[in-house]
């Protein structure tokens, strides 16, 4: 399989060199040259498999040309070691659990498989070392760093905004030492984010060291969520909810609905999908005039969705527009609402009184969405409860009034001592610190 950038500047690239590399040279972000359509009969029999099965079939239709099938099934099996639950909440609403990994956080699958496939790949080509630069606002950071950790041939860098993540999503990547370093950015998500980019099209940077990201820009980072979609309607095509299914998702970067659109595109019956947002809104407004505008992310309680410049939204651009319109295609298929924290606050105290169900923000959001969507008899509605609520402890306690319990997982990472570096938001104080690593 080759890879093509969205900005069609560069030549093809295989499966490893958009993994290295993680943007391309042109700076738009790599997309498989086709999607492979999974059959009725393969989709149908997934409500009789494990979550293993499953993602080992999904997983061999995107890498399968480019490695062998045993490989590849321990990859997989390595990454799941942790199910995905979907669980009834309220009426026809369920919640697809996706905060039962290590780090409790759904980006537990992308940033295991992206370990494993990237460590994959040095020992192949026997590299010295590749350094992985990731942004992260809140649940991208712990989980790329728990995946990466200790893994031979790889340093990560975790850039994070000071002062815009959770205590306990910060103690998840501060506390880790070993290959992983916590940069302190004094800025915003989307500084960070830039500071990422910015390195990948430094010359010098780039010949100092060799460099790739584990953000959601990486294949090997997003395309893997897709494996949970397709376990979600396995478990729902189970109990006969699957025929008229709507997923709402709480969206950031959005490279978790973008996995879905794959999902989708490869033969997944989704009817429709609702993109989540909190005040950062940006997509919204693009579904309403047709005109994408980015801007500076504001700071909300939900905020490993504090992002004024998603990056695949050029994925989502480059998937619809091969077709003519582009706002039209995506218009018919993907819907959008905004909530703020105060609404945001009323949903997770009114689902937690009437239904004892324990929402995070993210997750409040996706549920709100299908509640202001209205579902249509027949459908099914599905949300993505993308973190456990107790990563968000101090929000959740005072909006519910109540005392949360932390899971183990979590408490073992509370025990460690901070170790970040603290840095401004300008690359040359950036860059200057990666050259002296």
């Amino acid at each position: 399989m080759k890879y093509y950038s969205t900005n069609k500047q560069t030549p093809f690239a295989s499966l490893e060199e958009a993994v290295v590399k993680g943007l391309a040279g042109d700076k738009g972000l790599y997309m498989p040259e086709r999607i492979v359509k999974l059959d009725e009969d393969t989709i149908g029999n997934m409500k009789n498999q494990s979550f293993h099965e499953i993602a080992c079939t999904v997983a061999q239709a995107f890498f399968g040309e480019d490695i062998d099938a045993g490989t590849l099934n321990e990859i997989v099996k390595d990454t799941l070691s942790f199910e995905t639950p979907v669980v009834h909440v309220d009426d026809n609403i369920y919640s697809l659990e996706l905060f039962h990994g290590p780090t409790l956080a759904f980006k537990d699958v992308g940033g295991r498989f992206m370990a494993r496939l990237l460590g994959y790949f040095i020992k192949k080509e026997g590299l010295k070392q590749v350094n992985v630069l990731v942004a992260t606002s809140g649940d991208t950071g712990s989980a790329v760093a728990n995946g990466f950790l200790g893994v031979p041939g790889i340093h990560v860098y975790v850039l994070y905004p000071k002062g815009k993540v959770s205590p306990i999503q910060e103690c998840q990547f501060t506390t880790l030492g070993q290959n992983i370093t916590a940069l302190e950015i004094d800025g915003t998500f989307d500084d960070c984010q830039a500071l990422v980019k910015s390195a990948f099209m430094d010359d010098e940077l780039n010949r100092h060291m060799k460099l790739t990201s584990a953000n959601s820009i990486n294949v090997a980072r997003f395309l893997p969520q897709s494996f949970y979609y397709f376990n979600a309607y396995a478990q729902l095509d189970k109990i006969g909810k699957a025929d008229e299914l709507v997923v709402s998702v709480p969206s950031g970067n959005f490279g978790n609905i973008t996995a879905g659109l794959f999902a989708n595109r490869m033969g997944l019956p989704i009817k429709r999908f609702i993109a989540a947002n909190n005040r950062n809104d940006v997509f919204l407004e693009y579904l309403k005039t047709g005109t994408y505008t980015p801007r500076p992310s504001v700071a909300t309680i939900a905020n490993a969705m504090d992002v004024g410049d998603p990056s695949n939204f050029a994925r989502i651009l480059d998937l619809f527009g091969k077709n003519g319109n582009p706002h039209q295609e995506i218009s018919r298929l993907i819907s959008g609402y905004r909530f703020t924290d105060e609404e945001i606050a009323v949903t997770m105290k009114q689902v937690y009184t009437k239904t004892g169900y324990l929402l995070d923000p993210h997750g409040a959001c996706g549920y709100q969405a299908l509640i202001e969507n209205k579902l249509a008899p027949g459908e099914t509605g599905v949300f993505l409860e993308t973190a456990h609520p107790a990563k968000f402890k101090g929000t959740v306690d005072s909006i519910l009034e109540a005392d949360i319990e932390i899971p183990a997982k979590l408490k073992a990472f509370m025990q460690g001592t901070k170790q970040s570096i603290e840095l401004k938001k300008d690359f040359e104080g950036f860059k200057s610190y990666l050259m002296k690593q």
